[in-house]
């Protein structure tokens, strides 16, 4: 099985930083693409962040040059540096992997951690 735990939430004030890591445990061959969504109450999940097994990246518009992903290869972490934020981003905040196990990726989800942006 693989594993992902997300920690680094919590509560901000407008203008802040956070900073997330998502750790990746467990049994698998490689890790391919990593990311981040989102989710606010009432609200379906939301893409935020992507990495590549490669290094390339992708950001949906509404964090794009506020919010930087990245990966320690070697300890298998997953980082979201969050700038700027806004009460808009408050939400419970999902690590996400595909990982290889016998050859087949699948994809796999953290319990996520709670970001609340307020004055």
């Amino acid at each position: 099985q693989v594993r992902l735990v997300e920690s680094g939430g919590g509560l901000v004030q407008p203008g802040g930083s956070l900073s997330l890591s998502c750790v990746v445990s467990g049994s698998f061959d490689r890790i391919a693409a990593v990311g981040w969504y989102r989710q606010a109450p009432g609200n379906q999940r939301e893409f935020l962040a992507m990495m590549a097994s490669g290094g390339g990246t992708n950001y949906a518009d509404s964090v794009k040059a506020r919010f930087t992903i990245s990966r320690d290869y070697a300890n298998n972490i997953v980082y979201l540096k969050m700038n700027n934020l806004k009460p808009e981003d408050t939400g419970v905040y999902q690590c996400y992997c595909s990982a290889y196990r016998r050859r087949i990726a699948e994809d796999y989800w953290g319990q996520g951690t709670q970001v609340t942006v307020s004055s």
